[in-house]
Parts: C-alpha cells; sequence; structure tokens
C-alpha cells in the first residue's frame, strides 16, 4: 500500500508498508525525504518503512507542540472535557485490540500474551488517568486570617517523552497519558527499532478529538533527535525510559535549559526465596519475572537468591519447568518466549554468558543463541540459567536485558538483604515467604522503588513505578505521575479591612 499523503487526517488500517510523522495533526514526510526500515525480530523480514525524522522535523514537531500549548485550547478544556477525550482514546484503542496487538508483534517479536497483556495495559492507562485527573487539584492553605492561600495545578508545557523499544506501546501510554491528561503537549520519539504502535497511537489521538499539535510523533534517530529535543530551549520536560548511561547523558543535557527530568532506567532486579517459601509458587513466578518478555525488560528478576535449605529442591523444579519454555510463533498462545529484539542485543546477551563461563560460572541451562524451527532468520536465546557465580562477575553486576538469569544461595535474612542491596541498581525486587512479619521487615530494608512479595507482576495502573540509585527517579503509572506534568502554583490574597503599609510609610 502506498504512503498516505491526505490533508484530512483520518484512520487507517494497522497492515500498510510504510509510515509518516505526525506533526500538528497531519501525517508527514520526513524534510530530507529519509526513511528507514522496521524488522520482524522473530523472521528477520522487513515490515514497513519508516519515516525518518531530522532535526529540522523536530524543531517543526517543537514548534507545533509549543503553539498547542500557548496558544491553543487543549489545557483550557475543562478536565471533565478531557476526562472524556482520554476515555475516547480508550475506546478506540479497545475496538482495534486485535490489530494493535498484530503490529506490536510484528514490531517486537513478543509473544501472543505479552503483547495481549501490554496492549490492554496501555488500554487502562488511558481510562486510569481519565478518572485521575478530575481529582488531580490544588489546595486551600492556613494562613492569617486576613489572607488567603489557594494553590492551583497548571500544565508544565511541552514535554518530550523518549520511548524504549521492549514495551513501544506501553511505555507510551505510560508518558503520554499523563502528560496530556494535565493539558500539556507532548513530542513523542519512538525507538527506531519499534516505532509502529507508537505512531498508531498519536493518530488514535487525534482521531479521538486531541487537538492538532498536542500529540506529535517523530521517529529518529536518539543521537540527533533525541538530543534535539532534550537540548531544546522551548521543551519545558523530558520523560525519558532506557539504559542508565544514556539516562546520564540526558540529564546532564537538560541541565542546560533546567528542564523537568523524568528517568526510568536500567535495572538488576534481585528475587529473594526463603526457606518457608511455596516453591511451587515461588517456581513459578521466578520463571516469569526473568524469561517474560523474553528477559527484556528493565526490572526483570535477573539476580535470583535461595536459601541454602531448600536450594537444591528448588533448583531442580527451576531447571525442569525452565526446559519446558516454549520458543516459537509469537502468535500461538502456546509460545513463552519470544524474539529478541535485533542481532546487536543477541550478540551482546550472549557475550555476557560467554564472559561468566570464563569466570568460572557454571551455565546449568541454555547459555547460547536458540535456533527456532521455521524462524531460522530471526533472533532467540535459549534460555539460560547460571549457577556458582558470585558478585565480583560481570554477568552478576550489570544489566544483560535477556533471558538470563544468575543464581546464588544465601543462609540467613541479613545475607539476603545484604546481596539484594550489592547493585548500583533499585529498580524492582521480589520477595518469597509465608512469614508477613519478614516481608514486611525485608522489604522495608530493600533498597528498590519496587517490591513485589509472593507475587511476579510489578505493575498495574495506579501503582508507582520507578527507581532508586542509579534506576532513576520520578515515578509512572501513578496518581503522583500528574504532578510531573504539571506546576503547582501559589496564589497568596489579602482582605483586610485596612491596606497592607509594611514599612509604615
Amino acid at each position: 500500500m502506498s504512503t498516505v499523503k491526505d490533508e484530512k487526517f483520518a484512520p487507517l488500517a494497522v497492515k500498510r508498508d510504510s509510515y509518516q510523522l505526525i506533526i500538528g495533526g497531519q501525517r508527514v514526510d520526513s524534510s530530507t525525504g529519509e526513511t528507514f526500515t522496521t524488522y520482524n525480530p522473530a523472521t528477520g523480514e522487513p515490515i514497513a518503512t519508516i519515516a525518518k525524522a531530522s532535526k529540522e522535523d523536530a524543531e517543526k514537531a517543537v514548534l507545533a507542540a509549543r503553539a498547542a500549548f500557548d496558544k491553543g485550547k487543549w489545557k483550557l478544556f475543562p478536565i471533565n472535557k478531557r476526562s472524556r477525550t482520554l476515555n475516547k482514546i480508550a475506546a478506540i484503542m479497545r475496538s482495534r485490540f486485535n490489530e494493535i496487538v498484530e503490529l506490536e508483534i510484528l514490531d517486537t517479536g513478543k509473544s501472543l500474551t505479552a503483547a495481549q497483556g501490554q496492549v490492554m495495559q496501555a488500554i487502562e492507562d488511558f481510562e486510569f488517568y481519565a478518572g485521575a485527573i478530575v481529582g488531580h487539584r490544588g489546595s486551600v492553605n492556613n494562613v492569617p486570617g486576613q489572607f488567603q492561600n489557594v494553590s492551583e495545578k497548571e500544565p508544565v508545557g511541552v514535554c518530550a517523552q523518549i520511548i524504549p523499544w521492549n514495551y513501544p506501546l506501553m511505555m507510551a501510554a505510560w508518558k503520554v497519558a499523563p502528560a496530556i491528561a494535565a493539558g500539556c503537549s507532548v513530542i513523542v520519539k519512538p525507538a527506531t527499532l519499534t516505532p509502529l504502535t507508537a505512531i498508531l497511537l498519536g493518530e488514535i489521538c487525534i482521531e479521538a478529538g486531541v487537538p492538532e499539535g498536542v500529540v506529535n510523533v517523530i521517529p529518529g534517530s536518539g543521537s540527533e533527535v533525541g538530543n534535539y529535543l532534550v537540548e531544546h530551549e522551548k521543551v519545558d520536560k523530558v520523560a525519558f525510559t532506557g539504559s542508565t548511561p544514556i539516562g546520564k547523558d540526558i540529564m546532564a543535557k537538560a541541565s542546560q535549559t533546567l528542564k523537568r527530568v523524568t528517568l526510568e532506567l536500567g535495572g538488576k532486579s534481585p528475587n529473594i526465596v526463603f526457606e518457608d517459601a511455596d516453591i511451587d509458587a515461588a517456581v513459578d513466578g521466578s520463571l516469569f519475572g526473568i524469561f517474560y518478555n523474553s528477559g527484556q525488560s528493565c526490572e526483570a528478576r535477573s539476580r535470583l537468591y535461595v536459601h541454602e535449605s531448600i536450594y537444591d529442591t528448588f533448583m531442580e523444579k527451576f531447571e525442569e519447568k525452565a526446559k519446558r519454555l516454549n520458543l516459537g510463533d509469537p502468535f500461538s498462545k502456546e509460545t513463552h518466549v519470544g524474539a529478541i529484539i535485533n542481532k546487536g542485543q543477541l550478540d551482546v546477551i550472549d557475550s555476557y554468558v560467554q564472559s561468566a563461563k570464563e569466570d568460572g560460572a557454571t551455565i546449568l541451562l541454555g547459555g547460547k543463541p536458540a535456533v527456532v524451527e521455521g524462524y531460522e532468520n530471526g533472533f532467540w536465546y535459549e534460555p539460560t540459567i547460571i549457577t556458582n557465580v558470585n558478585h565480583n562477575m560481570k554477568a552478576v553486576k550489570e544489566e544483560i536485558f535477556g533471558p538470563v538469569v544468575v543464581v546464588m544461595p544465601f543462609s540467613d535474612e541479613k545475607e539476603a538483604i545484604k546481596l539484594a542491596n550489592d547493585s548500583e541498581y533499585g529498580l524492582g525486587s521480589a520477595v518469597w515467604t509465608k512469614d508477613y512479619a519478614r516481608a514486611t521487615r525485608v522489604s522495608k530494608q530493600i533498597q528498590a522503588g519496587i517490591v513485589m512479595v509472593n507475587c511476579p507482576f510489578s505493575a498495574f495502573p495506579g501503582t508507582p513505578f520507578g527507581g532508586y540509585k542509579q534506576s532513576g527517579f520520578g515515578r509512572e503509572l501513578c496518581i503522583e505521575t500528574l504532578d510531573l506534568y504539571t506546576e503547582t502554583k501559589s496564589i497568596l490574597s489579602y482582605f483586610g479591612s485596612r491596606p497592607l503599609n509594611p514599612f509604615g510609610l
């Protein structure tokens, strides 16, 4: 199918061979005419051609977003009208659920069940913020009797939102929904590896009635377009999900214009199984914690600590179930582990595994790229379990971002907490125990933004998501996120019977 160039915006079928930028409410080609191709990681085959944004396009998007914020109507909409618009976005997404899931699978190679869950959460994000914004308000504060002080919440302005490739639609929803609910304008820069559903989300926002210029989507190079947005004086806030090194660079660049910044960065999350845990539940939850989304999750529980008294029993069950994980057709409900995003990431994963072997670790299971029948040209890695490790090993200290878990025994609660906190990261963590007092005690001592107790799931709409230490700062997916997209204005008024004369002149 040909590229759409109609001036009037209209929804398109998901399956098409080319995609354009969205700037000022219109689909447009890149100013340079450049394009790039996105590939299906499961097969290695091309999916579509995408317009590649340049700095000139980024400038156009900033100006469109700036005009929409400074001169447009969106921030002036009554809150209930913005709320209805967010609910309409969610309704359109629900009506196109299967199409969106299909596009997400093609673009990422993830499994059907993973894609379905993530698309559903993206929908629920818009529904959540449609309700949350109604109750997000200022306050009346205590001041001397002849004075009145009220605070108001005002949208922060133009927001650059830089989206990772591992959760393309869900992360876009985590950022777009609270930003536009608060009345901001956004410029979304999706990862070039996975831009399709972010572009589709931008189209759906416009179809739902979001005014032109409020949501712009410009896929392009992070080093060119991303940096341009971060450094731009007319961009008021940057929200970024991705690696810690890039997050540090963004923070440094944004400091030059004192932008507000939200960073959700890397992780090396601990998963602690105590001797009194329900072993079968802990095994199942630990499998999900590392192998879900092919391990390409910032909060993947990639460090597994098991009490020495149950270590052998646990590991026997854990290995046996890991052997039963299916790799294959991403559209099959029987597939548990999808593809790796590209050859480069596949090589990174394998290099970590090989480094562990060189350091003396034992590869209990997996440990090499997988060959999947019918998908030989795709990028796959075997679910991998590494034992006989220590905290000096690169594979234990650094984020691998693949289906690889390192496992160590521990002797007591004190040691478990010490091992869990022995990391520069602090995003996710998990604790498995039947002792509620222990669960509470350990949860309070773990240095991480998220603690999952007897549960493999890290987030639902309404639950704060974010990290400690070098896993970033700011919380997404919760009511408090709206504070990151608003300024608090204090208005102090005097209503006394006599004019104030502080100097007594």
